[in-house]
C-alpha cells in the first residue's frame, strides 16, 4: 500500500510544480494533504471494512464513532443526531465548529451503504496502482474521507478558526426512514443556517460537477374492469377489462410525456386479474385469472422523476388527464407521494462551479463543466437546495456503484482531495 500511496504523492507533487496561481497558503495546503496521504488512505480502508448497510444500524453508529474521533482531533464538537425507533434506522453523525468568518459551510456525506449485512462482504481490496474495491469505497465513504481530509489541511494552518462549518453525515441516504419530514427535519434547520451546501456523493467524471439533481416521487394506478368471460371482451356490455386499460393508460404516458427533456416515469410493477391483493409495505403483490376471464382489477407502482418542481406538478397533472380517459366499461384513478426533491439549477449553484472550475485550472488539472441532472439519481442534498446555494458530485470518483463490483479510483482521489481543499478555503476566507 506505502508504494500506491508514495506514487500518488508524486503525481501531486508533479502537478504542484506546474501550477502558477496558488497563492502561499494554497501551497502549503497542498503539502499538508501529501503529507497526511497514508493516514488519508489508511482510514479509508478503516471504515470501508465496515459494513453499514441502511439497517445496520449498529455498522452505521460504528463508522459514525470512527468519524466522531477523527473530527474531536481537530476542534469539532461531535453528536449523534437519534431517530424515533419507528423509522428503524441508526441516526445521523454531526460536526460543528462556530465562527463569524467567511461563507457558512454545511457539508454533506452518509454513513450508510446498500449492502446490508446479509449480503456477501467485500473488504476494502486493492486491485492496481488505480483501483480498489470495498462495499461503499466510492459511495460514499470515499467523499466522507475527502471532506475530513480537506479540514484536517485547513486545521493544520489555523483557517478553521472563527469558522462555521456544519459537517452532516445521514445515516440512512440509502433508503431515508419514513416520513422524511421526520428523519430530514433536523438535517434541513442546520442546514439553514449555512449560505453554501457541499455534497460529496461521488463524481460524475474528473472532470464534472454537479449544479442539478432531479428529485423523485411515486406513483401508484389503479384500474377496474367488468370481470365476465372473455369471450365478450371489446363488447359494449363488457368492455375491455383492467389491462387494457392499465395498458391504455401506460402507453399515452409514454406517448405524450417520454420526450420532455429530464422527465422519466418508470412503471416498476404490475399487479392484474380476476382478484389482486398488493402489499405497498412490501412491494409485493399477488394475482388470480385465467386466460377465459376479463380481468377486473390491475395494480400498477411506479416512479416519477424531475428537474424542477413545476415540471413534476404539470407532469402529474397530464398524467391524470389521461387516467380519466378510460375505455369502455373501465375506470382509473392514479394517486401520488412525494419521495425527494428536486436540486434545480440556480446561478448560486453555477457560481460556486466557476470558483471549483478556476481552482482546478489553477491545479493544471483542466476544467470542471456542469453535469447532465439526467445521469444522476436523488440525494440528501436535495432536501436543502431551496434554502442555500449548492454543489454536488464532489467526491471520490470510480465505477459500479451499488454492485459488488464497486471500484474507486486511488490514482485520482489524492487530486481530488486537493481540490476540495482548495474550494473550501476560497469558500471560506
Amino acid at each position: 500500500m506505502k508504494k500506491l500511496v508514495f506514487t500518488a504523492l508524486a503525481c501531486l507533487m508533479l502537478t504542484s510544480v506546474f501550477s502558477q496561481k496558488l497563492s502561499t497558503t494554497e501551497e502549503d495546503l497542498i503539502k499538508s494533504v501529501e503529507k497526511n496521504y497514508e493516514k488519508t488512505f489508511k482510514l479509508l480502508e478503516e471504515v470501508v471494512n465496515i459494513n453499514s448497510g441502511t439497517l445496520n444500524k449498529e455498522g452505521v453508529k460504528q463508522v459514525g464513532d470512527i468519524f466522531k474521533r477523527e473530527f474531536e482531533k481537530i476542534g469539532f464538537a461531535t453528536e449523534w443526531v437519534s431517530l424515533p425507533d419507528s423509522l428503524n434506522r441508526a441516526g445521523h453523525f454531526v460536526a460543528t465548529r462556530k465562527g463569524t468568518k467567511g461563507k457558512k459551510l454545511f457539508l454533506i456525506g452518509h454513513l450508510d451503504t446498500v449492502f446490508e449485512k446479509s449480503m456477501e462482504f467485500s473488504p476494502f481490496t486493492i486491485i492496481s496502482d488505480s483501483i480498489a474495491t470495498g462495499q461503499g469505497a466510492n459511495d460514499m465513504k470515499g467523499g466522507d474521507v475527502m471532506i475530513l481530509a480537506s479540514l484536517q489541511a485547513l486545521n493544520e494552518y489555523n483557517l478553521l478558526d472563527d469558522r462555521h462549518i456544519t459537517v452532516y453525515f445521514t445515516g440512512d441516504e440509502e433508503s431515508s426512514g419514513k416520513p422524511t419530514s421526520i428523519s430530514r427535519a433536523d438535517f434541513i434547520e442546520r442546514a439553514k443556517e449555512c449560505d453554501i451546501a457541499l455534497a460529496y456523493e461521488t463524481t460524475a467524471g474528473f472532470g464534472i460537477a454537479t449544479t442539478a439533481r432531479r428529485g423523485a416521487s411515486g406513483w401508484t394506478l389503479v384500474v377496474t374492469g367488468k370481470q365476465a368471460h372473455s369471450s365478450g371482451v371489446f363488447s359494449q356490455n363488457v368492455g375491455y377489462g383492467s389491462i387494457y386499460e392499465a395498458a391504455r393508460i401506460l402507453n399515452t404516458f409514454r406517448e405524450t410525456l417520454s420526450k420532455e427533456k429530464y422527465l422519466t416515469f418508470n412503471p416498476g410493477q404490475i399487479v392484474g386479474g380476476s382478484f389482486v391483493n398488493y402489499d405497498e409495505t412490501e412491494a409485493k403483490g399477488i394475482s388470480l385469472g385465467k386466460t377465459n376471464i376479463v380481468a377486473k382489477r390491475t395494480i400498477v407502482t411506479g416512479d416519477l422523476r424531475f428537474l424542477t418542481e413545476d415540471q413534476k406538478i404539470n407532469a402529474r397533472k397530464k398524467m391524470v388527464e389521461i387516467t380519466k380517459k378510460s375505455l369502455n366499461q373501465t375506470s382509473a384513478h392514479i394517486k401520488f407521494s412525494d419521495g425527494i426533491p428536486s436540486m434545480p439549477p440556480t446561478e448560486g449553484n453555477r457560481n460556486i462551479m466557476k470558483v471549483l472550475n478556476q481552482i482546478s485550472l489553477d491545479l493544471g488539472m483542466g476544467p470542471v463543466k456542469e453535469g447532465d441532472p439526467g445521469s444522476r439519481g436523488a440525494g440528501d442534498i436535495s432536501y436543502v437546495s431551496q434554502y442555500l446555494d449548492c454543489l454536488d458530485g464532489l467526491g471520490s470518483s470510480g465505477s459500479g456503484a451499488h454492485t459488488p463490483a464497486e471500484t474507486i479510483n486511488i490514482k485520482e482521489y489524492p487530486k481530488l482531495i486537493k481540490r476540495s481543499t482548495l474550494l473550501m478555503y476560497r469558500l471560506l476566507k
